[in-house]
């Protein structure tokens, strides 16, 4: 069966969306994913490396997977807003592949910023399946929005993320409700530096 990858140009709140959707390479889909690249004011694109890591174990496990990029970013039309305006881009691409994929469970996966993105998204909505938050800075002082949040959370984590020191992590993540699950990466930095294929693996047995 070959693998259906498409790139597509999406309606968003601030005008078009780059997107790249990209089916399982072996079986039907079982999951719908959308997955959030790091901070576009940092080079992050949906082309990232961890991002490209995250849609690949995903894939792998089943999923059909879109990524895209926020506004301003590469061919996507707009500016940068400062999270707000990149939330509801995610917001748009996600009504996308939910009418693309009626029938299949959603989820979401982000890297860094897109971490903090996906779980301001999901944790506001009532059926989202899970969340996959790569990972999450700790460096944000504003994490009000995890407060009361019950959806499936699995966080995967560098041990020596340089924006989410182990010890800051695994604080945030033991204050927070369940069901949630935290996954540690033996790797070099905040990228998964030299852990690459581990980290992928990890992705891909979430599911």
């Amino acid at each position: 069966m070959p693998r259906r990858i498409e790139s597509l140009m999406l309606e968003g709140p601030a005008g078009k969306l780059e997107a790249l959707l990209e089916e399982p390479e072996d079986q039907e889909p079982k999951h719908a994913a959308l997955v959030c690249h790091p901070h576009p004011r940092h080079g992050g694109t949906m082309h990232n490396k961890v991002v490209y890591r995250i849609a690949r174990g995903l894939r792998r496990s089943g999923c059909v997977v879109l990524r895209f990029n926020y506004r301003g970013v590469n061919l996507s039309e707009g500016s940068y807003d400062h999270g707000n305006g990149e939330l509801e881009d995610a917001r748009a691409a996600l009504t996308w592949l939910r009418a693309r994929y009626p029938n299949l469970p959603c989820l979401l996966a982000g890297f860094s910023f897109g971490s903090r993105i996906v779980l301001r998204l999901g944790c506001m909505l009532p059926d989202v399946d899970r969340i996959i938050a790569v990972g999450f800075p700790t460096v944000y002082a504003d994490r009000s929005f995890l407060e009361g949040c019950t959806e499936d959370r699995t966080f995967i984590h560098s041990t020596n993320d340089e924006f989410g020191p182990k010890p800051e992590l695994q604080a945030v993540f033991d204050g927070l409700p369940e069901p949630k699950r935290l996954i540690w990466v033996e790797a070099e930095d905040h990228f998964f530096k030299g852990a690459l294929d581990e980290f992928e693996n990890s992705v891909a047995g979430v599911l």
